[in-house]
């Protein structure tokens, strides 16, 4: 099968795709033949080994010293199944999946395995894999983090970098559970993050949020590495809570990718799709990404010559 090998750390150019073996599902396993996945900021974070000094150390030891471990990196997948393992009842041949696999890796192929008690769920009929692939990443981090926040209806929200994968699923999931949402992006997604819910939008290139005079129940920087964390207090509400999306490795649940996926079966949310790439453009698409000012998600399609 066709696969995107990541021979060491580095720029997007030690991505080469490769003729390597298909795998086999093992007994509770499930092989996917996969037509969509997705560069996610934390496919190129590991790609690049790109991480403070405090993390060095562990994250070699978990992924691999000097090149990953799982050589075939992509987090997230989109297909239908292939076969399955012996002991498996969830899925059947020909079922339509999605999900992410975040220490499995294994999606920039034509085919992966995961345990069918994994982070998937069964694609919806109405949505495209490219659309499907759109969703577990910044829908799922951006969940975890509203829940952290303990965000209730009638709040007021902001959300900083509300432009990206995490950013525009928080504004989207935020409006949904009955929460005032102020997005802050860039002159060019202003249109866009209005367009997912936001009540408010503000342009951090012409306007400073913290000046403005408004409080805010809870703030989520879906940037992570903005300055903004430094200067909010002063626009929290007592008791107000701010958090970050690079706080910790939060757990990425099954029952909570359920959950958003029927949110988009009713079209309470949408993939946000900035860019398509095929596999064989993988390095392009990293490249891409690593630039830092995509608008939601930069997806990978894989054409099957069979």
């Amino acid at each position: 099968m066709k696969a995107v090998v990541c021979t060491k750390y580095g720029p997007p150019e030690v991505l080469q795709l490769k003729e390597t073996e298909k795998p086999a599902p093992k007994e509770n396993e499930i092989c996917i033949k996969i037509f969509a996945s997705s560069v996610t900021a934390s496919d190129c974070i590991i790609r690049g080994f790109k991480v403070p000094m405090r993390f060095w150390l562990p994250m070699a030891l978990a992924i691999g010293l000097k090149k990953p471990r799982k050589s075939i990196l992509g987090m997230v997948f989109a297909g239908e199944v292939e076969s399955v393992g012996a002991n498996t009842q969830t899925f059947k041949k020909g079922d339509q999946v999605y999900g992410i696999d975040r220490f499995g890796f294994g999606s920039y192929a034509e085919y992966k395995c995961i345990r069918e008690d994994g982070v998937l769920v069964k694609k919806s009929a109405n949505a495209k894999y490219e659309e499907a692939a759109a969703i577990p990443f910044g829908g799922l981090l951006a969940l975890h983090y509203l829940k952290k926040g303990n965000l209730q209806k009638g709040q007021k929200i902001l959300v900083y970098g509300a432009s990206g994968a995490v950013g525009t699923a928080a504004v989207q999931l935020a409006r949904h559970l009955g929460a005032e949402v102020t997005g802050v992006c860039s002159t060019a997604n202003l249109e866009l993050v209005k367009s997912l819910g936001a009540h408010t939008v503000i342009d951090y290139t012409k306007e400073d949020f913290t000046e403005k005079g408004e409080l805010y129940d809870l703030i989520f920087n879906a940037v992570g590495k903005a300055k903004a964390t430094l200067q909010c207090k002063n626009v929290l509400v007592p008791n107000g809570k701010q958090i970050t999306v690079d706080d910790g490795s939060p757990p990425l649940r099954s029952e909570d990718l359920i959950w958003l996926n029927g949110l988009m079966e009713q079209g309470r949310i949408k993939a946000v799709i900035d860019r398509h790439y095929p596999l064989e453009q993988i390095v392009d698409a990293h490249s891409y990404v690593d630039k830092g000012h995509k608008k939601g998600n930069v997806i990978i399609t894989v054409e099957h010559s069979h």
